[in-house]
């Protein structure tokens, strides 16, 4: 019945008497709800039929409270789906278009509430619940590891699953690497722009940054060497695919100079590649030209979907995994065997690479908007966010202030410069908005934003 379902208590707020219209008491019941935290984003709403049945009223009248609650931006839902409690960002709380946090889109003919409810059934159907909700030390379970070398061998060829740790998202990955290969005071060979998870990383444990001088690719391999010469930096960092702010990718000859630099050095290779799973044919990971000298680290945060909270690190061979599940232990103890679990059945099972494809497929659509919309902007025509060089002068506080004035959450270099002289620019992120139409405004507002009328 309605009125057992977990998301249906706050019908008993409606308030059917004063002559008020019904349709207006349910939308303002559902307000409350959602504004009291009854309701959380996500939680689906009960059927419009039971929903009348339970109060008496006409269904009519219901289809009219759930249209004026998805109006009033309450509600979403689709045909044959459901209605669900709006998903809100922090920024989309605020009546923001979020174009700064990078999020895969949704994908394209496949439903993630639907396998995610699938496979969390089957999960506790066929595992013991008390196994699986208890404390799980080190590297991972033989099978998540192995899922993990599967998942991962289009960019790393076959490798075995020792190598791999199963980490509860990149950042903690990046957290135990950083633990495991530097000491306070140490150096760490960054992009002038870089992920700015490495940055606030380097502050907390005491490490210095060192930016290399960079092209559209990325290192230059005789800066690169020689930073190595003179600073002995315990690790280099670097997102070789998509480059994290400026969205370009690494070629093959770059990466083989910068593997054999690597190679000749003391330096440990830190590789961050959430984005080569989006290319029909990735380039060889740095792993794969280095696998001695190198730790790779690949989220599904980009790939999938960011709840999943799970990454795969390949280690080189030897003890060095063990060192990182050690280090990851100390810092975040463990990941969530359920979601765990969830991203384990859907390699297994081939899920994980329908849903990619669909990823892949409105990636695409939408870096076609975007070049249409922005044609300056640079990216990977797979790529999830693209790259606006900004006019000398343009203060980024007081351009993030006038987007914001129009409706935009924005994102700017200052967000991800390791050194004070970092070139400026913007970095426009295409998966957060729900619907494809809501980003081509988006875009049409930040190419108003960007003429010269509209930032002097």
């Amino acid at each position: 019945m309605t009125r057992d379902r977990p998301t249906a208590g706050w019908l008993r707020h409606v308030a059917t008497g004063g002559g008020r219209p019904i349709y207006l008491a349910l939308v303002e019941a559902l307000e409350t709800a959602v504004r009291e935290g009854e309701l959380q984003p996500g939680d689906q709403l009960p059927p419009q039929r039971a929903v009348a049945d339970q109060l008496g009223v006409d269904f009519t009248t219901v289809t009219r409270a759930y249209g004026a609650a998805r109006a009033r931006g309450l509600v979403e839902g689709a045909v044959g789906r459901g209605t669900f409690v709006r998903r809100r960002a922090v920024d989309d709380e605020a009546g923001l278009v979020d174009l700064s946090m990078n999020l895969p889109p949704p994908p394209q003919g496949v439903s993630l509430a639907a396998l995610l409810k699938e496979t969390t059934a089957a999960v506790l159907e066929r595992t013991d619940v008390a196994t699986l909700m208890a404390y799980h030390a080190g590297a991972g379970a033989p099978g998540q590891r192995a899922a993990g070398a599967a998942w991962l061998a289009p960019v790393l060829g076959e490798i075995g699953p020792e190598r791999i740790v199963v980490c509860p998202g990149a950042q903690s990955a990046l957290t135990a690497v950083l633990t495991t290969l530097a000491k306070p005071g140490d150096r760490i060979v960054v992009e002038p722009l870089t992920y700015p998870g490495i940055i606030a990383l380097a502050e907390r444990l005491g490490v210095k940054l060192v930016p290399c001088p960079v092209d559209d690719e990325g290192f230059l391999p005789e800066a690169l060497e020689r930073l190595c010469a003179e600073e002995r930096p315990a690790a280099i960092y670097l997102v070789p695919t998509t480059r994290n702010p400026v969205a370009t990718t690494m070629g093959l000859a770059r990466r083989r100079a910068i593997a054999a630099i690597v190679g000749a050095s003391d330096a440990w290779l830190i590789e961050d590649d959430p984005y080569s799973r989006l290319f029909d044919s990735p380039l060889p990971a740095l792993a794969a030209l280095a696998p001695e000298h190198t730790l790779h680290i690949a989220t599904l945060s980009k790939t999938l979907t960011p709840g999943l909270r799970t990454a795969f690190l390949a280690a080189p061979p030897g003890p060095m995994a063990a060192r990182v599940a050690e280090a990851l232990h100390a810092t975040a103890l463990m990941g969530s065997p359920l979601t765990t679990a969830v991203a384990v059945r859907w390699i297994r099972d081939g899920l994980a690479d329908r849903i990619l494809a669909g990823v892949r497929l409105e990636a695409r659509a939408r870096r076609a908007i975007a070049a249409e919309v922005l044609p300056a902007a640079r990216g990977d025509a797979e790529s999830l966010h693209v790259w606006l060089d900004l006019p000398a002068g343009v203060d980024p506080a007081g351009l993030r202030a006038l987007a914001a004035a129009r409706g935009l959450a924005l994102v700017t270099a200052d967000a991800f410069a390791a050194t004070p002289d970092a070139p400026g620019g913007l970095r426009i992120s295409l998966g957060g908005p729900a619907k494809a139409a809501q980003l081509r405004e988006a875009l049409g507002n930040v190419a108003a934003l960007l003429k010269p009328t509209a930032i002097v």
